[in-house]
């Protein structure tokens, strides 16, 4: 079952939402919505469905599609419209996960819970030093230590042996790191 979403208008860019929680595509689509045209879909088979039919100009898309994996869709929507911004959004990150989405193509990785607004801001800001979103507490040393490294990792292209060239640690201990998933706060 692909339960698409649309909403149209006149003007304003086209967002894509691919997330397999309804509440949260619903309220995307409802915030974006008052900036542009909004499709929405819960899988990846029905991005690709959408995609054949719309030029997407922001795509924010979850990172796990009940079995399927977001990672495909950003890769699918680079390929089909390298210009658009592609936000990967995911309560489930690891530093690996990070890269390897920067690698796919994605311009943002951010973590869920995520508001609308933050999301709207996300879509429509240029700032490239924001690869990873700020969460708006203060971060335990151990998340900060962990967005620094998921920065640093996006600078280089996701390459390990450069990150650890630049972060001045060992390429092991590194991987130790990356192997361990994210800290909650």
């Amino acid at each position: 079952m692909h339960a698409h979403h649309a909403h149209v208008c006149e003007t304003g860019r086209t967002y894509l939402v691919v997330d397999d929680d309804a509440v949260f595509r619903r309220a995307c689509v409802r915030k974006l919505g008052r900036h542009g045209n909004v499709v929405s879909t819960g899988s990846a088979t029905g991005a690709a469905e959408l995609m054949a039919h719309v030029h997407v100009a922001v795509a924010v898309i979850d990172l796990r599609l009940g079995t399927e994996s977001g990672l495909d869709v950003v890769r699918m929507v680079r390929r089909a419209q390298h210009e658009a911004r592609i936000l990967l959004v995911s309560a489930y990150l690891s530093v690996a996960h990070a890269a390897e989405a920067v690698r796919a193509g994605a311009d943002r990785v951010l973590f869920k819970p995520l508001s609308a607004d933050e999301l709207l801001q996300h879509a429509n800001s240029d700032d490239p030093s924001a690869i990873m979103s700020r969460a708006p507490a203060t971060p335990s040393l151990a998340r900060a230590e962990w967005e620094h490294i998921s920065r640093v990792l996006a600078d280089c292209g996701g390459n390990v042996s450069e990150a650890a060239r630049r972060l001045g640690i060992f390429r092991q201990s590194l991987q130790r790191k990356l192997r361990k998933h994210a800290p909650a706060s």
